[in-house]
């Protein structure tokens, strides 16, 4: 495996096993991940959470089953956020939607082995053109996946930050028409979920920037000024981990360009 960009603040978040424990829950808000039994899966998010996307990913998969998850997750958010190579970039993406493709086989009421495939194939379809990607047929996956995620973990606030989101990139690339009678995208169902993610994770940075990207996709400037105060707010909240500094981080360059 070729090495992986560093994150850009390593040593500012520090958790071990102890220390993760406590926080658990508030660090999970988003992804309502069970706190894990297994030992090595524990030390495999020690890594996620301070930044050492790499090790954790490694680590997730060297323990399999729950550790999926957070090699999944470890994967996604360094494609994300530090992968600069778009080839790369796309590549982690797909093998992300396959690993959880294969965790549905055998873990099937696993909402985040659903929530991380349809993450996954999202971003992918972002890179290669949302247009592309529907004509594929991901939109429809993503869709399934997502809502498949809220069913079986309805407090999943990253999962209907998702859905929302698929809602308004629809709507915004093939219009309210097409993508409600070929997608089922529905403005009001954006809007709504977007809501509801944010009454479920108050404090989420990226669930203030997706809203507020989803509020300009899905009503015009005429919201810009809200979307900014969101932008605003993302920038200052207090990150607790490595993934929240990197949210935090893309919201104020938002600002600043």
């Amino acid at each position: 495996m070729a090495k992986w960009t560093a994150f850009p603040h390593a040593g500012d978040y520090t958790f071990d096993a102890a220390s993760l424990k406590k926080s658990w829950t508030r660090l999970h808000q988003g992804d309502c991940e069970p706190l894990p039994k297994d030992a090595d899966v524990l030390q495999a998010w020690v890594l996620f959470h301070n930044g050492d996307f790499q090790k954790a990913a490694e680590a997730g998969t060297k323990a399999g089953g729950d550790g999926i998850t957070v090699a999944n997750k470890a994967t996604s958010m360094y494609a994300t956020y530090l992968e600069t190579k778009e080839k790369a970039k796309l590549d982690m993406f797909m093998e992300v939607a396959a690993r959880a493709e294969a965790q549905q086989k055998n873990d099937p009421k696993n909402a985040n082995a659903w929530y991380w495939q349809a993450y996954a194939l999202g971003r992918y379809s972002q890179g290669i053109s949302v247009a592309k990607a529907l004509a594929q047929g991901l939109g429809t996956k993503v869709k399934n996946s997502l809502e498949q995620a809220i069913k079986l973990s309805p407090k999943h606030a990253d999962a209907h930050i998702a859905l929302a989101a698929f809602h308004a990139e629809v709507i915004d690339k093939v219009g309210s028409l097409i993508g409600g009678m070929t997608y089922g995208a529905k403005k009001d169902i954006g809007l709504a979920l977007y809501k509801d993610a944010l009454k479920l994770n108050p404090g989420s940075a990226i669930g203030m920037i997706e809203y507020a990207n989803g509020l300009v996709m899905l009503e015009g400037d005429k919201r810009m000024k809200e979307a900014t105060k969101l932008y605003e707010q993302a920038a200052a909240s207090k990150p607790l981990d490595a993934t929240e500094r990197l949210d935090v981080e893309m919201a104020k360059a938002e600002l600043e360009d």
